[in-house]
């Protein structure tokens, strides 16, 4: 198989980044529309968490299928028709006027967000595996199309209302899907595979690495790093609305400031993947995450503290300023164990890298349906807005203590002498001789 020259590697590089920028926007559309339609209907919190979850769950569930015929097919057209696609159901969303013509116009929409495991297969076949982390991370930047969809929807819709909206966006991935085409070639390895008439891959034994733990573990990374990544890019400018009682363009902008770091710095990710290795930037990751979503979680509390001259009130809450601190830490740290998770993909899996990315990219997408929905019910049960952080404290939690001691099994089992040997000098007696002082390390 002849090498890409410079020249196609960035041609595929940036037009995939592009392309999946506008499906993310799409995607994602409902974060800003869905509180429009909330309003209109009289939706309540799980009702509205419903309706923006929607489309992720058609994205995610889409993505394994949508891997494997990338590997049969090539990532050239594949991507091209999930585009037109999701561009016909985004017009088509215009004319539904019930919520469960909603809810079914949202699952077409949805399949823009399955593009993902598309342009991931697709741009990994162009380069070799030492710059894979970079260019992933540089395509996986186009999540920061959730920020383009909170920073300019809300002006659009006050122009020209939600239905504006849609056809705009609809116009635009359409358009993106015909250049897309027009610019690219098909993958080496496909170009290779058709010319010598070979056939691909079957089907099932594309899904043969399924069986494996290690990918289901990648799995549940990904369902935090990037199912509540996309959950809070949906979920926040109610929040902070609710919360905080802020006019829905306000809320948008500052929900921008969690969506574009914990995009753009995907790109910081996979240069650090390459640079340090995946499974340290993941530790970086679920470190940050666990200290950011622990002081996202405490509630606005007020106490009153019986003093010497009498009770002394006080309140403790995160005001908007901190919050909006938090959040943009928060993204920052889940945009480095984006690219990481899937850094790990190409190197341990390089001949599956379709239907792995495709079910690590499902679990990660049903996070970003599965939590909208809870937010929405652990709001109406419990009542304190910020339960949507205490979920996550607990989830990335799990991730973390599963993650740490799967690798030191994984050192155990390479390095069995680890487990006898200790951080700090001992007395071992040496036979024959006085006792000895070792130093380990």
């Amino acid at each position: 198989m002849n090498s890409p020259s410079p020249a196609q590697q960035h041609t595929a590089l940036w037009a995939g980044t592009a392309a999946f920028t506008v499906s993310f926007a799409v995607w994602t559309i409902f974060s800003i529309i869905g509180v429009q339609i909330k309003a209109e209907l009289g939706l309540n919190d799980t009702q509205f968490g419903l309706l923006v979850a929607t489309p992720i769950l058609t994205g995610s569930l889409s993505r394994i299928f949508l891997g494997v015929w990338t590997e049969q097919l090539g990532g050239r057209l594949i991507f091209s028709a999930v585009m037109l696609a999701g561009a016909g159901a985004t017009w088509l969303l215009t004319w539904a006027d019930t919520y469960p013509t909603y809810l079914l116009a949202a699952l077409g929409v949805g399949i823009a967000g399955g593009s993902f495991t598309v342009v991931i297969t697709y741009v990994s076949k162009w380069f070799p595996k030492e710059r894979q982390g970079t260019a992933l991370g540089i395509v996986g930047a186009g999540n920061i199309g959730s920020a383009v969809t909170k920073l300019f929807a809300p002006l659009v819709m006050v122009a020209v209302g939600w239905h504006g909206v849609a056809r705009i966006w609809a116009v635009a991935l359409a358009v993106s899907a015909v250049i897309f085409y027009l610019v690219t070639s098909d993958e080496p390895d496909v170009v290779e595979r058709r010319a010598k008439g070979v056939q691909a891959v079957p089907f099932l034994v594309q899904l043969q690495p399924l069986r494996n733990l290690q990918v289901w573990r990648f799995s549940l990374y990904y369902f935090f790093v990037f199912g509540a990544f996309v959950a809070l890019a949906l979920w926040l400018p109610r929040y902070l609305v609710g919360a905080y009682g802020l006019d829905l363009k306000t809320a948008g902008m500052i929900a921008a400031a969690y969506s574009i770091p914990a995009s753009l710095f995907r790109v910081v990710g996979g240069w650090a993947s390459d640079r340090y290795g995946a499974r340290k930037v993941m530790y970086w990751t679920f470190i940050g995450s666990v200290i950011c979503t622990f002081l996202l979680s405490y509630p606005s509390t007020s106490y009153v503290v019986q003093g010497i001259k009498g009770p002394i009130a006080f309140t403790l809450a995160v005001g908007v300023l901190p919050f909006t601190m938090l959040v943009f830490a928060l993204g920052f740290f889940m945009s480095l164990g984006k690219a990481a998770v899937y850094k790990h993909i190409p190197v341990y899996y390089p001949d599956n890298v379709g239907s792995v990315a495709g079910v690590v990219g499902m679990i990660g997408g049903l996070g970003g349906f599965i939590l909208p929905i809870a937010f929405g019910v652990l709001n109406d049960l419990i009542g304190v807005w910020t339960s949507c952080f205490m979920l996550l404290f607990v989830l990335v939690a799990i991730a973390l203590t599963w993650m740490h001691f799967a690798i030191r099994r994984m050192e155990l089992a390479r390095h069995p002498q680890v487990a006898r040997d200790t951080d700090l000098p001992e007395i071992m007696q040496v036979a024959g001789s006085a006792p000895a002082l070792r130093r380990d390390g």
